[in-house]
């Protein structure tokens, strides 16, 4: 592993990628093949919300090895099933050795998924919504000098509408969290061998709208 400015890391195979993917394979796959990619499908997008929340305080790796414990745990974050887990489901999750057990953060899923479902009927589609919150670009200066931001403005916006909707677990850094793992932002470092690909998965993007009603409304 070398170092290609302070930002940037090559490995053993002369792949250049953000310093942060390190060393794990995990680490790597999900940042080759996952993170800044665009996301327009709602239940992907509810997960990645959610699991941002039990991230807290945690590691993402943490998070990305129970990811698939969660997935079964949670059915598969559909939000309009989810939506429907009551009591005696937050008792058997606080017994699933395989999740993050915080009681909190999985009443707040829980409860996050039945706004996820009024945000969805309200916009036409959870999708619609979340990209209503993609900053203009330049979003931040791009380059290898330059760190990548552990929030936004637009961030900020996105947190302060979430909370006012009820949602939990969704200040302005898990959100910007959020939107750099869905590609509303693309905060892969230039040089990095997933930069380029990002840019133009996120050109070819057809961005999601809420109805017409939505689009009238003052």
């Amino acid at each position: 592993m070398t170092m290609s400015g302070s930002w940037l890391r090559t490995d053993e195979a002369g792949r250049t990628r953000c310093w942060w993917a390190g060393e794990s394979g995990e680490y790597r796959a999900y940042h080759d093949l996952e993170w800044g990619r665009p996301v327009v499908d709602d239940r992907r997008l509810f997960e990645k919300i959610s699991l941002e929340g039990f991230q807290s305080g945690l590691s993402w790796l943490t998070i990305l090895r129970k990811r698939e414990a969660f997935r079964e745990a949670f059915l598969a974050f559909d939000p309009v099933c989810v939506a429907r887990l009551g009591s005696s489901d937050v008792e058997r999750l606080m017994n699933d050795s395989q999740i993050v057990r915080n009681r909190k953060k999985i009443e707040a899923t829980i409860a996050n998924a039945r706004c996820a479902v009024e945000t969805a009927r309200e916009f036409g589609s959870l999708a619609a919504y979340v990209w209503s919150f993609e900053p203009g670009r330049p979003h931040r200066p791009h380059g290898a000098e330059c760190p990548i931001p552990s929030t936004s403005p637009a961030s900020a916006v996105l947190s302060k509408d979430l909370k006012a909707r009820g949602w939990r677990f969704v200040g302005p850094t898990t959100a910007y969290a959020f939107m750099q793992a869905m590609g509303l932002v693309n905060d892969h470092v230039e040089g990095c061998l997933a930069y380029e690909v990002v840019e133009e998965e996120r050109r070819a993007l057809r961005r999601p709208e809420p109805p017409r009603s939505r689009l009238a409304a003052p």
